[in-house]
C-alpha cells in the first residue's frame, strides 16, 4: 500500500500535474473536452443499445450501424481517457480515496466486459441476421445493462465532483 501511496504522491506533485493545477484555464479547459469526449461516447453507445432494443434505427442494419458510430466512439473514448488521466494526476491522492471514484473505476470496469462479453458471445451472429429480424434476448439485456451502466458511471462522475468540491470522500 506504500507503494501506492508514494505513486500517487508523486502524480500529485509531478511537472505537468502542477502546471495544470496551477493554471487559470487548463483544468476547466481539460474538463471540458472531458465532458464533451463522454457526451460523444455515451451518445454513440446509446445509438448501438437502442437498436438492439428495437426503439431506434429498427430499419438499419446493426452491422452497418455500429460500423459507422463505433469509430466515434472509441475517438471519444481515447479523449475521455486522456483528459481524465490529466485531471486525475491533479490530486491523484485525493480522487483515489474517494468512494465514488473507486465506485466509478468498478462501473467503467464492469461496462468494458459488459462490451467484450456482448462482442465476443452475442454481436457476432448479428451479421447473419437481415435487419427486420429481432435481437436475441440476450443481445437486449446486454443493451439494457449497457444503459443501466453509463447511467450509473454518470452519476458516479458527478458524485466525484460534488465530494471533492465539498472534501468529502
Amino acid at each position: 500500500m506504500d507503494h501506492v501511496v508514494a505513486l500517487l504522491e508523486s502524480l500529485d506533485h509531478s511537472a505537468l500535474a502542477v502546471s495544470i493545477a496551477e493554471s487559470k484555464w487548463a483544468f476547466p479547459i481539460i474538463e471540458t473536452i472531458h465532458v464533451i469526449a463522454l457526451t460523444l461516447m455515451i451518445g454513440t453507445v446509446l445509438i448501438l443499445d437502442l437498436r438492439l432494443l428495437g426503439l431506434a434505427s429498427a430499419k438499419q442494419r446493426y452491422t452497418a450501424l455500429k460500423r459507422d458510430v463505433l469509430p466515434w466512439t472509441w475517438w471519444a473514448f481515447g479523449g475521455a481517457v486522456v483528459s481524465g488521466c490529466l485531471m486525475f494526476i491533479t490530486q491523484a491522492t485525493e480522487y483515489y480515496g474517494n468512494e465514488a471514484f473507486r465506485i466509478k473505476l468498478f462501473l467503467l470496469m464492469l461496462a468494458g466486459i459488459n462490451m467484450l462479453v456482448f462482442e465476443l458471445m452475442i454481436a457476432r451472429g448479428a451479421a447473419n441476421r437481415n435487419q427486420d429480424s429481432s435481437v436475441p434476448w440476450p443481445g437486449k439485456v446486454a443493451a439494457l445493462l449497457s444503459i443501466a451502466l453509463w447511467i450509473a458511471i454518470v452519476f458516479f462522475g458527478r458524485r466525484v465532483g460534488f465530494t471533492m468540491l465539498l472534501g468529502r470522500g
